[in-house]
């Protein structure tokens, strides 16, 4: 089995070619490689959200990685949550791209070293990425093809480039994903990660969310305070 948490980083562009140093360092070469190669800075995201009206991750999300993105933007929703906080503190003001994500500390549920971030449950957020980048039916055959020609070029291995086609080519069950999610925190991270991959302004996209936050069973005050946490961090680079 491939390294799903490599993937994942990878998927959402912290793995990109020629970055280096601190987060804060990275955010603006990142600026910088967005303009030259917008498929390397925004990783094989840009693939998938590349054939919508021009969407795709961005931002301190890239910057900061994949894996850390998803736990550290899921922890702060949550512990905002927890707190009693107003969802819509986490807007005002709106983070600079270059400003970190908090990763979560060593002893959370959310913490990267955590036994919950095992590589079957990262290997569970990708194809719910891919899930929530297919949800308005936008991705045809010609499409899937360019997509994987995409993939290609970022050099994944096969094993999980083929992960990646077969996910792309068949429906995605969304009782699959919402049973990997056991504890309260994984129902997080898989419905932040769903979320950080699309922006519910169609039809099909508002009705999947609904129908994962459904499945998840998570409070409708902690779905909120996630939305609001997504936004503030997909600030342009």
């Amino acid at each position: 089995m491939f390294d799903a948490k490599k993937l994942l980083d990878q998927f959402l562009g912290s793995q990109v070619p020629g970055l280096s140093g601190s987060v804060k360092g990275r955010a603006g070469q990142f600026g910088d490689m967005a303009k030259n190669n917008p498929l390397k800075s925004a990783g094989i995201a840009a693939a998938l959200l590349g054939t919508k009206t021009g969407r795709k991750i961005a931002g301190n999300v890239v910057t900061v990685g994949g894996i850390a993105a998803v736990a550290g933007l899921g922890y702060l929703a949550y512990k905002n949550y927890k707190s009693g906080q107003s969802p819509q503190a986490a807007l005002q003001p709106a983070p600079s791209a270059a400003e970190p994500i908090a990763l979560p500390p060593p002893d959370s549920p959310f913490s990267l070293q955590s036994p919950q971030l095992t590589n079957d449950f990262a290997l569970t957020l990708v194809r719910a990425m891919i899930a929530a980048a297919k949800a308005d039916g936008h991705i045809d055959a010609a499409e899937r093809a360019n997509i994987m020609n995409k993939v290609h070029e970022v050099d994944l291995g096969d094993e999980a480039e083929a992960f990646i086609r077969d996910d792309l080519a068949n429906p995605v069950d969304i009782d699959d994903l919402v049973a990997a999610a056991r504890t309260e925190e994984q129902k997080v991270e898989l419905y932040t990660a769903t979320r950080m991959t699309i922006d519910p302004d169609t039809r099909a996209e508002r009705g999947y969310l609904d129908l994962l936050a459904g499945r998840l069973g998570l409070p409708d005050a902690l779905l909120e305070h996630i939305d609001a946490t997504v936004t503030a961090a997909k600030v342009p680079a």
